[in-house]
């Protein structure tokens, strides 16, 4: 079983998927944090809105460029 490359191939894909997956949830958490106290507080940070900002304008030009 150990002596499989296919085993061993899988084993560190896995880890490496691993860990940037828990890496992408650490941030998630860390912005759903930031997001929950300037709520509290009335406002959202800036640097939040203009990475929103961002993420919809990628969007908005994906959709255009497929509707081409």
């Amino acid at each position: 079983m150990f002596s499989k490359s296919d085993f061993w191939i899988g084993l560190a894909v896995g880890a490496v998927v691993g860990v940037f997956g828990y890496r992408f949830m650490q941030e998630r958490e860390q912005q759903m944090m930031a997001l929950s106290e300037g709520a509290s507080a009335g406002q959202i940070p800036l640097a939040e809105l203009e990475r929103q900002k961002e993420e919809l304008e990628d969007l908005i030009a994906a959709q255009k460029a497929q509707e081409k």
